[in-house]
């Protein structure tokens, strides 16, 4: 359990740093900062995804709390304006806990009030219950304001809206725009009223710090009014479909029991991997397939902006899924992306409804094969991959070795060409306009080492099903691949591997060799690892992951920040990012056998990070230079499935079969 008192609650600089998530399994969530405060445009209590997991909407952005005791007023909530912040209720906020969702204490006039806010899973429904702990009596003013916009933008004031509400017992509704759901509010207030109007100028410093729109109205579009007294509860729930209030204790109760069921099938008796275990929940979501009668899953790459991208998902899978025991959601994740391959290529990003998909990775199909073969190690399932994956794996070697988009291609020498000077095709693929921050075409060194292993495995399992001259062809590939890699990139000066083989070698000091480290099937020999490792932990490891580049490097950036040019420049130009911990500590603990406590030392960081950013979670980047600040999304999926997969395989030593017969 999290938990800040009056020193965080109190203090705005440490509050609005602080934020919580909730997410509803389908793509939805509700987040904000501990002193209630909306920093960013992400921020709301109810973004609902109108076609799962994507297609997300703001439409309720907060409530505006006023308590009415003993003939005084006391505003609960707090707002930043220009140049102020108003009202002030974080004053009154005596503790923040999440327990398992966020709960606030106020202390007004003598009494104490507590908020909880949960959401339901499955549903876009957001449930928000005030209740007085201990003895007196209080009235409450809760007056929603609401949003209706896309969650990538700001709304600003408008004649367009439609201000009417509709009511009925124990629910009221607002419908402001053609096109989009109603809002409904059910509740269980004394009386409700329409009135209220817009408010103006909402500054998200979040947003002016990343060069974007910082300003945003809101509208007000009724008032409820509730008699608190000890034992009761003022209930209000925000869904696109209306709710009994009196169900709200039902709701959270399921909730309570969804949550510690997570936390009590955690493979490890391990504070970290129960709360990680927890956090993986939080990027599942529900994904509606052509074709298909029932949905399948996904994985949202990161909150609070991102969807689902198919690279995040399958380095994310084995550590949200496998080592959680969740094998029935990794053979859905599996089958989802299979069923969108295209031309021997994953989709990199399933964007906002409406949107074609795009084929614009060279990795995210290799990664895949690692994740299949994940699957099979922790479940034996072969029976699930010959009937579903099998002929996809087939189909996707065989468009490399013959060619697909971008220019991917296997060569004579059976290493992989990819992209053009103008394409980002890598996970390093910050591109603004023309501009392409980090280059890296031709043949990339993690590219050629998802290669061999997805060659490998195919090989392996075609000899599993009998398909002697598939595994024939495969293990000739994989020869040719094996015996160029060896020769081509490994840097005799340096100690280590070129990062990109092209017309030249690049010698930058990167962490994408680790991956070539750390597969099922690997090409480098020990004695190559060994020099490898020790060369990238002394230049790239940090506290909270690898930095991209080394900070000995001229082009090095060692502070990620300023607007969208600066930012993506600076993105794997020296950032921090945590996920490749992941593979840097199995090919650390593969290599070196005898240290795989100093390997848990390297993870120990993240129990305190988990209460200073995305709380409970763990952020997608840090700045490359000490202090090493939390930076872009505050819960990214990858950052969170290496740590925690590394935790369990790596660290505790729990091998995937035992997690199956546990399972």
């Amino acid at each position: 359990m999290i938990t800040f008192g009056r020193d965080v609650c109190g203090n705005l600089e440490a509050g609005l740093t602080r934020e919580w998530l909730e997410t509803n399994g389908i793509g939805g969530f509700a987040s904000s900062t501990v002193p209630g405060i909306n920093t960013r445009r992400y921020h709301g209590l109810l973004t609902a995804s109108l076609h799962p997991p994507v297609d997300r909407y703001v439409l309720l952005s907060k409530l505006e709390e006023t308590v009415f005791l003993n003939g005084a007023r006391y505003d609960l909530s707090a707002n930043l304006y220009p140049g102020a912040v108003h009202p002030t209720g974080y004053t009154y906020l005596k503790s923040f806990r999440l327990a398992p969702f966020p709960i606030f204490t106020y202390e007004i006039g003598g009494i104490e009030l507590e908020k909880r806010i949960f959401m339901a899973h499955g549903e876009n429904t957001t449930v928000i219950e005030y209740a007085l702990p201990g003895p007196g009596e209080c009235t409450l003013e809760v007056r929603p304001l609401i949003a209706f916009r896309d969650y990538h933008s700001t709304t600003h004031a408008n004649p367009g809206l439609n201000p009417e509400i509709t009511e009925a017992p124990g629910n009221v509704s607002v419908q402001p725009y053609e096109g989009l759901p109603g809002l409904c509010f059910g509740h269980n207030a004394r009386w409700v009223a329409s009135e209220g109007g817009w408010y103006y100028n909402f500054d998200y410093p979040r947003e002016r710090e990343r060069g974007l729109d910082s300003a945003e109205d809101l509208f007000q579009p009724l008032v409820m009014q509730f008699d608190l007294r000890a034992g009761s509860t003022a209930v209000v729930i925000a869904s696109t479909q209306p709710h009994d209030a009196r169900l709200a204790g039902t709701i959270r109760e399921r909730e309570i029991a969804r949550r510690a069921a997570l936390r009590a099938n955690a493979p490890v008796n391990d504070p970290l991997v129960k709360d990680l275990t927890t956090s993986a929940d939080q990027f599942i979501a529900s994904r509606t397939v052509p074709g298909l009668s029932r949905p399948l899953r996904t994985v949202i790459a990161g909150y609070p902006w991102f969807a689902d991208w198919g690279r995040d998902t399958m380095i994310a899978l084995p550590g949200l899924t496998l080592t959680t025991g969740r094998f029935d959601i990794a053979r859905d994740i599996l089958l989802a992306f299979s069923k969108a391959a295209d031309r021997g290529m994953l989709p990199n990003r399933f964007p906002d409804f409406g949107e074609a998909t795009e084929y614009n990775t060279v990795d995210a199909s290799l990664w895949y094969f690692e994740a299949i073969r994940k699957y099979v190690e922790y479940t034996g399932d072969l029976t699930f991959l010959q009937q579903n994956l099998y002929n996809t794996m087939k189909s996707i070697i065989d468009w490399h070795l013959h060619g697909t988009r971008f220019g991917i291609r296997c060569g004579p020498d059976g290493l992989i060409t990819a992209g053009s000077p103008d394409t980002q095709l890598t996970w390093m693929d910050a591109k603004v306009g023309d501009f392409v921050a980090t280059p890296r075409h031709g043949k990339p060194v993690e590219i050629q080492a998802l290669w061999y292993n997805a060659l490998r495995f195919t090989e392996t399992v075609a000899q599993s099903f009998d398909d002697g001259e598939e595994a024939k062809m495969l293990a000739d590939v994989a020869g040719r691949t094996l015996q160029s890699f060896n020769a081509t990139f490994w840097n005799e000066e340096a100690g280590c591997l070129y990062d990109v083989v092209a017309d030249t070698c690049d010698a930058s000091i990167r962490p994408n060799q680790v991956i070539a480290l750390s597969l099922g099937h690997t090409m480098v020999e020990s004695d190559r690892a060994r020099s490898i490792l020790a060369v990238v932990e002394r230049e790239l490891l940090t506290e909270f992951g690898l930095r991209t580049l080394s900070p000995n490097d001229p082009h090095y950036i060692g502070k990620y920040e300023g607007g969208r040019v600066e930012r993506d420049s600076a993105y794997h130009q020296g950032t921090v990012w945590p996920w490749l911990l992941g593979p840097f500590i199995t090919a650390y603990v593969r290599t070196h056998h005898d240290r795989r406590e100093q390997a848990g030392k390297w993870l120990a960081g993240f129990r305190g990070h988990l209460a200073t950013a995305g709380l409970g979670s763990i952020s997608e980047i840090f700045d490359g230079d000490a202090p090493h600040l939390p930076r872009g999304c505050f819960a990214q999926a990858w950052s969170v499935a290496e740590v925690l997969r590394a935790l369990v395989e790596d660290i505790h030593g729990i091998r995937p079969a035992q997690v199956f017969n546990a399972k």
